[in-house]
């Protein structure tokens, strides 16, 4: 509490009028006074878990009042304000925090970890970084659609030692993206000082080192948030351009209710009291003559009563009743494929040509399709692939980036948000563990949580037997088939990838495309010139047989064949999946139970693989109609060598006829 009537805090009105000095005032007392009630209700058990913004908000409601409704702001789970000064309906809020059903994730995650499109609020992740990724991406739909609209994006000053916070500034310093980096520096990350989290005095000085325009204002001051962002905001509308923001504010609570402040000295949570942003600013508007008690205490009296109504409309909904059916559909958004037949003439091109006639013919048929990736422009990517498209698309939408594989997949999510297909380029699939974190935590969970899709395909060249190493040889699939949210498509033929890659655009969801690279430009096939597209989650019956099923993907379709070439007089199903996620099982259903004994193939080394898992699902469906158990097949669990005779002993297909032979003899 402040000791005396005067304001610790030094405030200019410059030529604001008084209605928005009240205004900016009610825009703070809200926030305040629903955290004071939410306060309550956590000790009541009413609410699970609460983290505070008090002391803080004048950085949101400043923030938030100095942009326009239609731009996008990245908040964080202190900036009540953000959400308050977006005007959105408190019973909501109210029902997000108990997981109903008028919340924004139906139950699904928690307090200020949701975005909404009616209100242009993208909400945070618990791994922090990746929002400062995915501003980017919505800054750049920004620039692309020349909309002149600014970004706002959040962060606490802990979050800013997350590599993505590089990754992003640098990408938006490189691109001269229209985003606000909002760093609110309050001391503590939970409970580790600033003395603890970086060398440099402000981490406004950051800006230096990518080129980048930074500004250090004080956050507890409202007029001084307010008008500079008003005038910055303004600014990089007409002057595209990111600006690192320090505001320099204390946190007054716990990291979250239940860890305290017992870590902060004393003196310290005295000496920032005194710089309350509400109570100094209150005093200020008194003093002009702005504020009188009467105005105050009807803006406290229809707060009140605007929460209690709220909140009781809150209580009363009923609880979320947990259905299967609704949680399963809701993983993906809906797709309802349509298929494209060409009707065109074929042309005989490798598989590597397939890629990059199907990957052109989209950007043809997007018109605003957006492909990024490392070297991707001039140089036509490290395969060539994306070879002349600079020439054709320009630059804007055939995007050279820095080697910032989290940003770059976040900007991908960015992108999608505002309504932009987007293709990024693994420049090996290895690389993918760079971007992991966007991928299974970002793209792969927001249309579960809040709705909002993913439409972003993520193109993976993969695979051993080129002699490349631990680092560029991998095939990752099962990283990913694991988890929800994601499809897996994984073509062993050119036909195949042209159609699937075309599919895989379509699909407003996030999809991994493999490539293997030693099939590049090994395999040819004769191929429709023209657009067409192919189903996701349907295989392919290469061979047919009665004596056993071999299932695999990839290079493995093609080691399968070779070795039924060698041996003819085995009557073998090759079934080519295509497709991991989706999968294909009433055609993996169907082969076993016309033959009965199973291989299942796959170049991933063996443990943990998705051959691991259509295994135990044989096993579980099909058991009565299996005359010998299920036989994996697949690569050393070692890293892939690099020398040729190393990498051939690595390697499933060395151990393929072996086990054919045994099986058969079973």
């Amino acid at each position: 509490m402040l000791t005396s009537a005067k304001s610790a805090i030094e405030f200019d009105r410059k030529n604001l009028d008084n209605s928005v000095l009240l205004n900016l005032y009610e825009g703070m007392l809200k926030p305040r006074m629903i955290e004071e009630k939410m306060l309550i209700l956590l000790r009541q058990g009413k609410i699970s878990k609460w983290f505070s913004g008090i002391g803080q908000e004048a950085i949101s409601v400043g923030l938030t009042m100095a942009m326009k409704p239609e731009e996008y702001i990245l908040p964080m789970h202190r900036n009540l304000g953000v959400f308050t000064s977006r005007n959105i309906p408190l019973y909501r809020l109210f029902s997000q925090w108990q997981g109903k059903s008028n919340g924004f994730t139906k139950g699904r995650d928690r307090s200020f970890h949701f975005g909404t499109q009616e209100f242009h609020l993208v909400g945070m992740i618990s791994h922090l970084g990746p929002q400062l990724g995915v501003a980017d991406g919505i800054a750049l739909a920004n620039l692309l659609k020349g909309n002149h609209q600014a970004t706002a994006v959040f962060s606490g000053e802990g979050g800013t030692s997350e590599g993505d916070f590089h990754e992003a500034l640098n990408v938006a310093s490189v691109w001269q993206l229209p985003v606000l980096f909002c760093v609110e520096n309050n001391g503590y990350a939970l409970s580790t000082p600033t003395n603890e989290q970086y060398r440099c005095e402000h981490i406004a000085d950051r800006a230096k080192g990518y080129g980048m325009e930074s500004h250090i204002l004080d956050g507890n001051n409202i007029l001084e948030v307010f008008t500079k962002l008003s005038e910055l905001t303004e600014s990089i509308r007409q002057e595209p351009r990111p600006i690192l923001l320090e505001f320099k504010t204390f946190r007054m609570r716990g990291h979250e209710e239940a860890s305290g402040t017992k870590y902060v000295p004393d003196a310290l949570m005295d000496e920032w009291a005194k710089k309350d942003p509400l109570l100094n600013y209150k005093i200020f508007l008194k003093e002009t003559g702005v504020l009188s008690d009467a105005l105050e205490a009807s803006m406290e009296a229809k707060i009140s009563e605007e929460i209690s109504v709220h909140l009781q409309k809150a209580n009363e909904e009923s609880k979320i009743v947990p259905d299967e059916t609704i949680e399963l559909n809701d993983v993906y958004k809906d797709f309802v494929y349509q298929e494209t037949v060409s009707n065109s003439n074929n042309e005989n091109i490798r598989l590597i040509d397939a890629i990059s006639q199907g990957l052109r013919q989209s950007m043809e048929r997007h018109d605003d399709l957006v492909i990024m990736g490392q070297d991707i422009a001039d140089y036509g990517g490290v395969f060539k692939i994306t070879e002349g498209f600079l020439e054709q698309f320009g630059s804007e939408r055939v995007r050279n980036t820095p080697i910032c594989e989290s940003a770059i997949v976040e900007a991908a999510m960015g992108l999608s948000i505002v309504g932009i297909k987007s293709v990024v380029e693994m420049q090996f699939a290895d690389f993918a563990s760079s971007g992991f974190n966007p991928i299974v935590n970002y793209l792969a969970k927001s249309h579960y949580r809040w709705n909002q899709n993913a439409d972003v395909v993520i193109r993976m060249p993969c695979g051993a037997g080129v002699a490349a190493g631990p680092f560029h040889s991998q095939t990752n699939e099962a990283w990913f088939t694991k988890t929800p949210g994601l499809k897996v498509v994984y073509p062993a033929f050119p036909y195949d990838a042209k159609g699937l890659l075309a599919t895989a655009i379509e699909d407003p969801n996030p999809v991994l495309f493999f490539e293997h690279k030693a099939l590049y430009r090994s395999i040819r096939q004769d191929v429709p010139v023209d657009y067409y597209t192919l189903p996701f989650g349907k295989a392919s019956l290469l061979s047919e047989g009665h004596q056993v099923s071999i299932i695999t993907y990839g290079a493995g379709v093609h080691w399968a064949l070779e070795i039924l070439d060698k041996h003819p007089t085995i009557a073998a199903d090759v079934l080519d999946l295509r497709t991991l996620q989706p999968l294909d099982l009433d055609a993996i259903f169907a082969s076993v139970k016309k033959t009965g004994k199973v291989i299942v193939l796959q170049e991933d080394s063996l443990f943990g693989g998705i051959a691991s898992d259509i295994s135990a699902t044989i096993m579980e469906h099909c058991f009565e109609f299996l005359d010998a158990p299920v036989k994996r097949v697949a690569s050393m669990d070692t890293p892939i060598p690099f020398i040729n005779d190393l990498e051939e002993q690595y390697l499933a297909k060395g151990k393929l006829e072996k086990t054919l032979l045994e099986l058969l003899d079973y």
